[in-house]
């Protein structure tokens, strides 16, 4: 393999040691912040790659699940404490890697050790429940169990913190995973696979195959061993996933972003929601699924409301990443770029703010642009309704809070929405007619606690839950046990 100066070769980890791929083709990994330095060169990869990393995960899976929960929940405990300890390296890799800036990486570390430390606990509850029987003297309950190998295929924003909610929960309830990282984060999922063998995670239970989607992921997504898949990306890929895993009758979930709106009725605290609308559009360049894309303002308050809006975007610092007080940061590549610039271009509304080249020369080799607003978008525009990735808010006006939830649904994504109100009849109505799957008050669209379920309606998601105790339903599978005395 031919490496680029200063660039890191990624190797494939399959049973428990590094190795090379067979592949001698390789995809630069380039640091968003400044274009000409290449930070990992990634391993096409191979058929055969996937086919020996699923075989390890296959190994190993009997012994995994044979052991007790408090065993295996031992095993998670110890991951936690080596990625807490290695949090300032994790931390600066997702900086250099994905462009994250240095507070927000720092923040999905530690996102990483809590949901480790939580799934040990799920690790060690009850797995079953007792149903009574029809007939006397019997005994009939209910056993969860391992679905078995398990592939996850994670996207580059969340480079540590996705892979790790998902295998999380798969390895604390009996599977063994295989991960292919997206290309563009593939050094920090090298990391995460040195933390999993320096906890001494039992060899083949954990295995990651860096390459391309093309190669790698179909080749994983038909392995035959491959029990279940868990998939985060763009739609056009999770539509993909699904009706292979259909085809071969296998479990899947898929996550697959969102248009995510805030609505601010004429009774909103408007500072406090311009604030929380800012940076959830805003911090990491939009580049969330759950990023607010959207907002829709009552007509009462609107001027005053988006003016307060332009001022709290314009006040949050653009890079560079390694500064602590950087919230917004790059985009992950040039073509990235280019369809936030052609986003705002044929947004057909009033550029309130941005959405052109920085003037500072620090971000002149860098994949940086100025966070913009657009008001007065056409709801049917592109700028409405597609996932654009990026630093850039969308904004209606409408006549009432009626008019504001109907034009929040008008979309065929349904991840994450926001209602500012002091009006608690208000707020419960909305609770009721948005169509999403993760319902704010008060509060801005992203994320959500590691111990609480994640996903999304209509096409933003297959319909299964991440994180908390939806998780066990995904990765487990049910017997119905009856006992005849």
């Amino acid at each position: 393999m031919v490496v680029t100066a200063g660039a890191v070769p990624v190797r494939a980890f399959i049973g428990g040691r590094f190795r090379e791929s067979g592949s001698d083709r390789c995809i630069d990994s380039v640091n968003p912040s400044d274009f000409a330095s290449v930070v990992a060169r990634v391993p096409e990869g191979t058929g055969e790659d996937v086919e020996l990393a699923v075989d390890a995960a296959a190994s190993a899976l009997e012994g995994w699940r044979r052991r007790p929960g408090p065993a295996r929940a031992e095993h998670l405990y110890r991951w936690a404490s080596v990625i807490d300890a290695r949090r300032d390296e994790l931390a600066l890799a997702i900086v250099r890697e994905v462009g994250k800036p240095i507070g927000e990486a720092r923040g999905e570390v530690q996102r990483c050790v809590a949901i480790l430390r939580y799934y040990a606990g799920e690790a060690v509850r009850e797995v079953g429940e007792v149903i009574p029987a029809q007939g006397e003297g019997m005994l009939q309950f209910t056993l969860r169990e391992p679905l078995g190998v398990v592939a996850l295929i994670t996207p580059w924003n969340f480079p540590l913190a996705i892979p790790v909610w998902k295998a999380a929960p798969a390895l604390a309830f009996g599977n063994t995973v295989v991960l292919k990282p997206a290309e563009q984060s593939s050094y920090v999922a090298e990391l995460l696979a040195q933390t999993a063998a320096e906890a001494e995670l039992p060899a083949g239970v954990f295995n990651v195959v860096p390459g391309a989607g093309p190669v790698v992921g179909e080749a994983l997504l038909r392995a035959e061993a491959v029990r279940g898949i868990s998939f985060t990306g763009s739609t056009g890929v999770g539509a993909r996933v699904a009706a292979i895993a259909a085809e071969r009758n296998v479990r899947y979930q898929t996550e697959m972003g969102g248009k995510n709106v805030a609505i601010v009725a004429a009774d909103a605290d408007l500072a406090h929601a311009a604030r929380l609308v800012a940076s959830g559009a805003m911090r990491f360049a939009g580049q969330k699924c759950t990023a607010t894309s959207r907002v829709v303002v009552v007509k009462d308050v609107a001027d005053r409301f988006l003016a307060l809006l332009a001022a709290e975007i314009a006040a949050l610092p653009l890079g560079p990443v390694d500064d602590p007080a950087a919230a917004v940061g790059p985009l992950i590549s040039e073509t990235a770029l280019e369809r936030v610039r052609d986003a705002v271009a044929s947004a057909g509304g009033e550029v309130v703010r941005g959405g052109g080249a920085p003037s500072d020369p620090r971000f002149s080799r860098g994949y940086f642009i100025e966070p913009a607003l657009v008001r007065d978008v056409a709801p049917d525009s592109r700028l409405a309704q597609d996932e654009i990735f990026g630093p850039v808010l969308a904004a209606f006006v409408v006549d009432d809070l009626d008019e504001a939830i109907e034009l929040a649904n008008h979309t065929r994504y349904g991840l994450s929405a926001s209602l500012f109100t002091r009006d608690i009849r208000s707020a419960l109505d909305y609770i009721r007619r948005i169509e999403v799957g993760m319902v704010r008050v008060n509060g801005d669209t992203t994320g959500v606690d590691p111990h609480a379920p994640f996903g999304g309606l209509k096409a933003s998601s297959s319909g299964s839950r991440e994180q908390g105790p939806a998780a066990r339903d995904f990765y487990t599978e049910i017997k119905t046990i009856q006992i005849q005395g």
